[in-house]
């Protein structure tokens, strides 16, 4: 079946990118791939990674854990969300090891799987998901893989950075664990204090750009494509789009693409977002619609329904265009993409 948008991913830049993040931390990286790998693909880009080296995976619940598949001997699952009443089945069933949150979830865990593998997230600051410092008493008797904590302002020069750093030191000084992880990719980003004996990247392994320090290291992986389904001309007076947001102020050509909101190319891209014919760009002309937006093309007379044109996906700039993160820029793809990896 014919399919009027492509989603083509970059094995080698998720690989490479991979490689620098590991690097400039110093430590083992293993690779965030939740939410079915940041909406690029779960399952391919932990082969990928696998290929060059990275062993450990984190998803957010069970059942990607189930969807993740088989890996092979010697590489871990990791669920981030723990175990919750519902969840122990599942686990019990699943070779994946849990992050337990708090003190139900170690309970729980104690009583279903007494002496089994497990990893632990401390809060120092972020208020989502742990154990407060003074909860650690509750761990006495796990067998804690991996002991974690999250930072909440590593994309900037905020205070709470070094604060949860002393906090998580603080911490690993009573509670015994194979290995401690703190940072993300931003995390990486801020020096090797933040790495102790694992760091978690995700939104770098996709070609997102937290803080400076990774511009210029990190490269784009997502490559997005739509196909035109009409050409016209926007006379000279008239609007174009819902709400009428635009108004030609000469005769305008335009080609309307086949990408909306629905493929999660949102409506803040509405008159900010652009395509690219080849060297030309193409700027969005009024609002993006569910399923269509129009494009101006006086740059590029020559294209016709049927032509392919380049969304304009780099995430940093497509963040600054749109005003939504980064991290909403990949997970928001929809499930029309032809999903294609190079």
């Amino acid at each position: 079946m014919h399919r009027a948008l492509r989603l083509t991913v970059d094995r080698s830049a998720i690989q490479e990118n991979w490689r620098w993040l590991q690097d400039r931390a110093g430590v083992p990286a293993g690779a965030a791939v939740k939410a079915d790998g940041y909406g690029l693909g779960a399952r391919e880009t932990a082969q990928a990674l696998y290929q060059v080296g990275c062993r450990d995976f984190f998803v957010s619940t069970w059942a990607e854990a189930d969807a993740l598949g088989p890996l092979p001997v010697g590489t871990s699952i990791v669920v981030l969300h723990g175990v919750g009443p519902k969840d122990v089945e599942a686990a019990l069933a699943s070779m994946a090891r849990p992050v337990l949150n708090t003190v139900e979830q170690v309970a729980r865990w104690k009583a279903v799987a007494p002496g089994r593998p497990c990893d632990v997230m401390i809060d120092t600051g972020m208020n989502r998901l742990g154990l407060r410092p003074d909860e650690i008493a509750a761990l006495d008797g796990l067998a804690i893989d991996t002991l974690h904590s999250h930072l909440a302002c590593a994309d900037e020069d905020h205070e709470l950075n070094a604060k949860q750093l002393a906090s998580f030191r603080a911490v690993k000084q009573s509670v015994p664990a194979k290995r401690y992880s703190m940072a993300n990719s931003a995390g990486i980003c801020l020096g090797r204090d933040y790495s102790f004996d694992l760091v978690r990247p995700g939104l770098s392994l996709y070609g997102g750009v937290p803080r400076p320090e990774a511009e210029g290291n990190v490269r784009s992986v997502a490559r997005v494509d739509a196909e035109i389904v009409q050409r016209r001309t926007i006379r000279a007076g008239e609007t174009c789009g819902y709400g009428a947001t635009f108004t030609a102020d000469a005769d305008t050509e335009a080609a309307i693409l086949n990408i909306g909101y629905a493929d999660g190319y949102l409506r803040g891209f509405s008159s900010r977002g652009s395509a690219f014919a080849g060297e030309y760009a193409l700027p969005v002309l009024g609002r993006v619609s569910m399923d269509l937006i129009a494009v101006g093309c006086d740059a590029a007379p020559g294209l016709r329904e049927g032509d392919w044109v380049e969304i304009d996906y780099d995430l940093p700039g497509a963040s600054l265009q749109s005003g939504l993160s980064q991290y909403e820029l990949l997970t928001t793809l929809g499930e029309r993409f032809e999903r294609h990896w190079v």
